[in-house]
């Protein structure tokens, strides 16, 4: 990308490289937002990076229009801050700011898995259970987009096995804004992650609620500690 002072350095990128999304056919703002979203998720976009306008377009093999506008949709889900004559970049969250996203996120996964574990319906478990699968194979594989995806789909699931529709709502906003949080420690826990996913999906599956919002929770704030080490949670 841009060699200017704060952008992305191409180097960085890896993994992310093929065909442009120019030559898809979905939706190109869908396609850009997701992609843009993924890398900053994913730590190849890190915290006050620049994303330039014209600089993403000619990568992604689009005009500017769909990259201005999945600016526009990040910085409405709080990954992104556009500012007058600086334009783009990715948001920068204080040690503060995180910890009370993350206090958030926790008290709420707990709450999603408790319910999961209190409503378990048969044929979302067996889905869930193949995301498991996907997603620690794709851990030991070092899939790194692949995971991210993969992640999403397991908390969705996840979600939806709970079966509230105003907490799935809170908690998609929500994974979205904290991903900052997470995204520096996204590949050194990649089967550690999977790892609790499998722990809290055995609670559900037992029935147990009280053990799997234990768990949810333990896992929020055990992933928040490894990216952003800034005292006890």
């Amino acid at each position: 990308m841009s060699d200017d002072h704060g952008s992305v350095p191409r180097a960085r990128l890896a993994g992310f490289s093929g065909e442009s999304l120019g030559a898809r056919h979905s939706p190109l703002f869908a396609q850009v937002t997701d992609t843009l979203r993924q890398r900053i998720v994913g730590g190849v976009y890190r915290q006050g990076d620049r994303l330039v306008e014209h600089t993403l377009s000619a990568e992604l093999g689009v005009s500017r229009v769909p990259v201005r506008e999945a600016l526009r949709a990040l910085a409405a889900e709080g990954l992104v801050r556009i500012e007058p004559r600086r334009g783009a970049s990715v948001a920068c969250l204080s040690a503060h700011v995180a910890r009370e996203m993350v206090e958030v996120r926790a008290t709420l996964e707990g709450l999603n898995a408790k319910l999961a574990a209190q409503r378990r319906d048969p044929r979302l478990v067996a889905e869930l259970q193949e995301v498991l699968r996907q997603g620690s194979a794709a851990a030991c594989g070092g899939e790194d987009e692949r995971l991210l995806t993969l992640n999403f789909r397991f908390h969705e699931v996840l979600g939806n096995i709970a079966a509230n529709g105003v907490l799935q709502e809170m908690m998609r906003s929500l994974r979205e804004r904290t991903g900052l949080v997470f995204a520096p420690a996204h590949q050194l826990r990649a089967q550690q992650n999977w790892d609790e996913h499998a722990q809290i999906l055995r609670a559900v599956i037992a029935g147990d609620a009280d053990l799997a919002a234990l768990l949810a929770a333990r896992h929020v704030y055990s992933a928040a500690e490894a990216a952003t080490p800034v005292g006890p949670w």
